[in-house]
């Protein structure tokens, strides 16, 4: 049996796949990452390691794998790192996530990363480390920083949370809101940079939208209505902490603009006399094949807009 969860994107999945049904093999997902539980498979290896590195040969794109075969448990990421993934500690046990927040949860202490291009074997016999794939140019995910990790987190050797107020402070020297009496964030991944933003500029931090932690994240929904409805949903306004103030709200980043432009109206629904928008990101102007939901400029608001 194998169990395999991956975090990323393949790049050339379409055309692995259509070599391995022209080879016999019958898939049962759309999934890129079915395409590995084929491939592995396939293999003529006697070792899981070994298996999986057969595998990942000619696969190009971002994957962090975590793979249990049989009683052996595998870790692998891509050769330039573009996701993050950590080993970790737990009494005797090994453990692997995406970012250190979870070992933190499960009282597990952090060991180190795993490199780019590194498959990690773990089994009865103890743990084992091979490099099949060679090391390619380091590439980061920035929005793991802007949006996607949770802000307790060490992710790529950085703290999270520190790396989101620094860019709060950034655009309040860049970017002063000398009129406005109060700032917020659009909750919860803003959070820290509305914090540098406040302790910046010397303005309040105020709860001023409150999120319905029931709701998904409004730019993977695959429709533009279902994104439209909601961000009816996903956010109300505290009509006593905007009425009649000048605001800076805080986002950390502008993708299609749907959920911007909604909290907007909302912000003077509630009756703020001025709304100074403030995005932590820099423009997102291209498609990312890499794991996030943007895959053509038309899409994105910054490409197509001054």
């Amino acid at each position: 049996h194998i169990a395999l969860a991956h975090n990323g994107n393949l790049t050339n999945a379409s055309e692995l796949r259509r070599e391995l049904e022209d080879a016999g093999s019958i898939f049962t997902s759309t999934m890129d990452s079915e395409v590995l539980v084929h491939r592995m498979a396939r293999s003529a290896s006697v070792k899981p390691e070994h298996r999986l590195a057969d595998a990942l040969k000619g696969v190009d794109g971002a994957y962090c794998l975590v793979v249990i075969v049989g009683n052996t448990i595998l870790a692998a990421r891509d050769p330039r790192g573009w996701r993050p993934l950590v080993m970790g500690k737990l009494g005797g046990a090994t453990v692997f996530a995406s970012e250190t927040c979870a070992l933190d949860l499960l009282g597990a202490t952090l060991e180190r990363e795993v490199e780019r291009g590194e498959i990690i074997a773990i089994d009865e016999s103890g743990m084992r480390s091979i490099f099949p794939l060679e090391k390619l140019e380091s590439k980061k995910c920035v929005f793991e920083y802007v949006y996607f990790s949770r802000p307790d987190s060490q992710v790529f050797g950085g703290s999270v949370d520190r790396a989101r107020r620094e860019l709060g402070r950034r655009l309040a020297r860049d970017f002063p809101a000398p009129t406005a009496d109060l700032v917020f964030s659009v909750p919860d991944s803003s959070n820290s940079a509305a914090l540098g933003f406040a302790e910046e500029s010397g303005l309040p931090l105020e709860l001023a939208l409150i999120r319905n932690h029931y709701v998904g994240r409004t730019f993977l929904q695959p429709t533009q209505a279902g994104r439209d409805a909601k961000v009816k949903v996903k956010y109300n306004a505290v009509r006593e902490v905007l009425r009649d103030k000048s605001v800076v709200m805080v986002d950390d980043s502008i993708v299609r603009g749907t959920t911007t432009r909604g909290l907007v109206n909302m912000v003077r629904a509630a009756g703020a006399r001025e709304v100074h928008l403030r995005v932590s990101s820099s423009p997102v102007t291209g498609p990312c094949y890499y794991g996030i939901d943007t895959p053509t400029r038309e899409e994105l608001i910054a490409a197509n807009m001054s």
